[in-house]
Parts: C-alpha cells; sequence; structure tokens
C-alpha cells in the first residue's frame, strides 16, 4: 500500500538532491506534490522523473526564502490539489565557509533569510489550512551543525540550530491541534551544496575518507534522507512531534576521535 495516498505535498528545495529524492519517493508513494526551487533546470529534471514514473508533480520555479514567492506556491497547491496535508522545508544554502573574519552581514542575512526565515514563511503559510483540518506534517532540513560545533560554516550551523528551535517552538505553538512539526538533521550527504568537498576528494584519490568520522564510516545518501522524510510524512509517524532527528551515520553519537580498529 501506497503510504501518502491522498496526500498533498509541497517539497523546497526540490531540484537535486535531497529535496529531488523526497519528492520523487513522495509521489512514489502516492502524494501529488508541489516541486519547489530556484534551480529551473533541475525542477523540470524532477518533475520529469516523477511523471515519467506515473506520479503528479507540478513544478514552480520560486525563492523559498521569498515572502512574495511562498504565497504563491502554497496558494498553487491549494488551488490545484485542494489542500495541503505535508510542507517539507527543505530548501538551504551553506554560505560561505571560513572563520569569523570572512563571515560579513550580507552573508549573514542571505543564510537566515533562505536557511530559517524560508521554513517560517512556508510554515506560517501552510499552518492555517492544516490548522482548519487538524492534520498536517511539516518537516524541516535541519543540520547535525545545528546541534554541535564544527559541522559547518558559522553563519550556517546558527541557521540550523535556529530550525531546530523552531520545529520545537511550533510543535508547541499548535498544541492540541494534530499538526506535527519536526526537523531531519542530515550529516554528510552528497549534494548540490557539499559536491565541492566531495570533488575535491576525489580529486586527491581521498574519496574512502569522506564521512569516516561516523561510525558507519561513509558519508549518506539523499534517498536515506528521504525515507525518513516520508515516514514523518506519513501517519506512520503520528506521535512524532516537535523532534530533531539526526540521520548522520552515528556522528552525532560521539566526540571527535581517530578511528582505531575495524571489526572485519
Amino acid at each position: 500500500m501506497r503510504r501518502l495516498k491522498g496526500k498533498r505535498a509541497i517539497v523546497t528545495g526540490a531540484g537535486g538532491g535531497i529535496g529531488r529524492a523526497s519528492a520523487v519517493l513522495f509521489a512514489q508513494q502516492g502524494a501529488r506534490v508541489i516541486a519547489v526551487d530556484i534551480d529551473e533546470p533541475g525542477l523540470c529534471e524532477t518533475c520529469r522523473l516523477i511523471t515519467a514514473d506515473g506520479g503528479t508533480a507540478i513544478g514552480m520555479s520560486a525563492d523559498a526564502g521569498s515572502e512574495r514567492d511562498v504565497p504563491r506556491f502554497v496558494a498553487r497547491c491549494l488551488s490545484d490539489f485542494g489542500g495541503v496535508d505535508i510542507l517539507f522545508a527543505n530548501a538551504g544554502i551553506s554560505g560561505k565557509i571560513g572563520p569569523l573574519d570572512v563571515q560579513t552581514v550580507p552573508i549573514w542575512n542571505e543564510v537566515l533569510r533562505v536557511n530559517l526565515l524560508g521554513p517560517f514563511l512556508a510554515a506560517r503559510e501552510v499552518a492555517p489550512h492544516m490548522l482548519e483540518r487538524r492534520s498536517g506534517s511539516i518537516i524541516c532540513t535541519a543540520s547535525v551543525a545545528g546541534l554541535a560545533a564544527n559541522a559547518g560554516p558559522i553563519p550556517y550551523s546558527a541557521s540550523k540550530a535556529g530550525v531546530v528551535s523552531l520545529v520545537q517552538t511550533l510543535a508547541n505553538e499548535f498544541y492540541g491541534s494534530g499538526v506535527r512539526v519536526n526537523a531531519i538533521c542530515p550529516g554528510l550527504i552528497e549534494t548540490g551544496i557539499t559536491k565541492p568537498l566531495f570533488d575535491d576528494a576525489r580529486a586527491r584519490g581521498k574519496e574512502d575518507k569522506i564521512g569516516q568520522l561516523n561510525p558507519l564510516a561513509r558519508p549518506g545518501r539523499p534517498e536515506e534522507i528521504a525515507a525518513l522524510a516520508l515516514f514523518l510524512a506519513s501517519d506512520e509517524s503520528s506521535y512524532v512531534n516537535g523532534q530533531a532527528i539526526a540521520a548522520d551515520g552515528g556522528l552525532s553519537s560521539t566526540v571527535p576521535f581517530t578511528p582505531r580498529h575495524r571489526w572485519f
């Protein structure tokens, strides 16, 4: 049985990486999907993959951190699908990698606008419709960088810590309504944001070192994060609320260490 049969979903950052994997999986599981991204070619490819597999998707080019654009894609879900059951506020940017002295106010403003203001705007827009129906699942992409230091650039990490707080706060804001709000905290996943890191490691013959600090000793795949998003979007997670769930190969379970042995 398809786990999202009859559901209506919005996925931001759907032009690639975790967003694409999630949009495709949601559609395979029966949801009709509004796929949102500022990357039009990537967005078109996501919609092509969904429709080629027999699913339903509408692509919308939009800035997920824009107060003008967010109401447009929510309105499209309402008008074309008759409602919204799932919001996956996944879109994000990394900002500038580097120490404190290279970070600027414009960099901070842009990272916070997309990574933190974006989920707030989308949640604010879908909330009245979910609250009226007394059901709905809001999922936000945070990061292990929002749980502890040294997993991402300074503005990025702060923005993702804000996302964790946002979902906790909104879960309580919607007290008694049946609307659930949760965050996923991915570890190192190969996406558009992390592509330079992966490309550099491969160019230097160090690909086998990627992800070595987590107990699984490997990076994750977008499809693995999408599987967690599917669970949170489905009714199977009906008692999961206000949580920031790490999907990081175990990275957040430990402190920095040097691997000394293998058990195989």
